[in-house]
């Protein structure tokens, strides 16, 4: 029989397919409890509703994308972790358009709720299990800051400049404004990530040298 936690984590992980699958507008209890094999009774039993499930995906969304991101092994050279990191954070968009677009879109259905004025806060979100996966990102551009490598703005700050170049380019390469051959990191995402890091500070043969680290670590990725 199954167990509880058994069942919510069916739900959740048919919620995950559902929605990559057919969109945020596709969840529905009766098209959840049709991928399960439950009643559309489970999703309030468990959750109180679609809300409380769309919520409960979310949550298991940024752990997934906390743990591709903070599986970068940490070397002494940040400024190639934070490259790696970067590419992790587009493998992860690219492969979950659908949950990406929930979790940081600008449309009806992300979680814009949650979000938080990182300028005022230092954070990305007012939930602690939403915000993780921008302190991964703050813990690389802390050390970057330490090493030298950058100067110091203010370490939230600094991550959110980052940011917006990773999401911007990742959204357009998403709609297929930079095609679907890897030419939206190689042409775009590296090159202007290089150019932001040397404005910031760092010296251009050191920066490219860190990308080369950086390639080689990632291997055939891209």
């Amino acid at each position: 029989m199954a167990t509880v936690s058994d069942v919510r984590a069916q739900l959740v992980e048919a919620g995950m397919r559902v929605l990559e699958r057919d969109g945020m507008a596709a969840l529905s209890a009766r098209k959840l409890a049709a991928e399960t094999g439950t009643s559309t009774m489970a999703v309030y039993t468990h959750f109180g509703g679609m809300t409380g499930l769309i919520d409960a995906i979310a949550g298991e969304a940024f752990v997934r994308f906390t743990a591709a991101l903070t599986e970068v092994e940490q070397t002494d050279d940040p400024v190639a972790d934070f490259f790696v990191m970067g590419v992790r954070y587009r493998e992860f968009a690219l492969a979950n358009p659908q949950r990406y677009q929930m979790m940081f879109g600008t449309s009806a259905d992300s979680l814009d709720r949650h979000h938080a004025d990182l300028t005022v806060t230092g954070s990305a979100s007012d939930r602690a299990e939403f915000a993780v996966s921008f302190e991964a990102l703050l813990e690389v551009v802390r050390r970057m800051i330490g090493a030298g490598r950058i100067r110091d703005d203010g370490a939230s700050v600094v991550a959110g400049r980052l940011w917006c170049i990773t999401h911007g380019a990742v959204l357009l390469e998403i709609a297929g404004f930079f095609g679907h051959e890897g030419h939206g990191v190689t042409e775009i995402l590296a090159p202007i990530t290089v150019d932001v890091l040397v404005g910031m500070g760092d010296d251009r043969k050191r920066t490219n040298q860190s990308l080369t680290e950086a390639v080689t670590r990632i291997g055939d990725r891209i």
